[in-house]
């Protein structure tokens, strides 16, 4: 983001702008993960009964922070950040994981990148709302 805004910036870059623009991206980065109501508990139920594996798109340095700032990093047995969610990279976890395609499900928001491409490699996909809530039992 740093990178970004000095690149576009009409404004030159002076050290105490520097300085500015650094802190804003760190406040960014350290700002506390907000986890919904009932969340955990229902990963805590999951990981119980199903081998659970995050798969998130994005940096590595990044995600994995916010994984681990999150806390909820304890309920999966694996970790895939990845630079895109598409059919190929679906399909590549599926082979690294030795997955079974029709026991797997991809559970997400969207469309795009969670829905469409998992069911094109052959997984049961699902949309989960961010106003859903999904505890044990439902």
């Amino acid at each position: 983001m740093a990178k970004t805004f000095e690149r576009l910036s009409v404004e030159p870059i002076t050290p105490s702008l520097h300085e500015a623009i650094t802190a804003i991206t760190r406040t960014i980065a350290e700002h506390p993960i907000e986890i919904r109501a009932g969340v955990p508990e229902t990963l805590d139920y999951l990981a119980g009964r199903h081998h659970l594996i995050l798969m998130t798109k994005g940096a590595q340095a990044e995600q994995s922070g916010k994984v681990e700032r999150s806390g909820l990093k304890k309920y999966f047995s694996e970790i895939e950040i990845v630079a895109e969610k598409d059919e190929p990279t679906y399909r590549s976890v599926v082979s690294k994981h030795k997955l079974a395609e029709d026991v797997t499900w991809m559970v997400g928001n969207s469309p795009k990148s969670d829905i469409n491409p998992a069911l094109a490699a052959g997984l049961n996909a699902g949309v989960r709302s961010p106003r859903q809530h999904l505890g044990p039992g439902t």
